[in-house]
């Protein structure tokens, strides 16, 4: 555990700063583009698959690109998921991402909620969700909880 807050403490700054923008507004600007912004912006996906929800409107169509995978509902994305984010990777421990997102994160158990700043001029929320799985981070999704 002391190795673990000797390498959080530079990521526990750097999410600080996270809320004023740079890198981070970009990524959380990925949510809310069109389809077509999508493609100009990454070119043709790698992937294209089909991901069924338990209700006819929940179902999406991810696009997979090395930067992470973008869920579409109708022509926008609503959800992206990342490998890598805020200094946490898929695979590492859920301390890790307790260290990382503070008191702030909603703990349910096998995941976790973060209420994100969107950046100025977004008209919709941000959320993220950390998943865990067997005490490691099994999914790491940044989207628009109102959808």
């Amino acid at each position: 555990m002391a190795c673990l807050l000797l390498v959080a403490g530079p990521l526990l700054s750097a999410h600080g700063q996270q809320q004023g923008g740079g890198r981070h507004d970009a990524l959380l600007s990925l949510v809310g583009l069109r389809v077509d912004e999508l493609i100009a912006r990454f070119g043709a996906p790698s992937a294209v698959h089909a991901v069924r929800g338990e209700e006819e409107w929940q179902d999406d169509v991810v696009f997979v690109y090395p930067q992470g995978n973008f869920f579409i509902h109708r022509d926008r994305v609503w959800q992206v998921g990342f490998n890598y984010v805020y200094g946490m990777r898929v695979g590492d421990h859920r301390d890790v991402a307790h260290l990382i997102l503070g008191e702030r994160a909603q703990n349910h158990g096998d995941f976790l909620l973060y209420p994100l700043q969107p950046p100025l001029g977004m008209g919709w929320p941000l959320a993220m969700r950390v998943n865990f799985n067997a005490n490691r981070i099994s999914a790491i999704f940044v989207y628009r909880p109102d959808f």
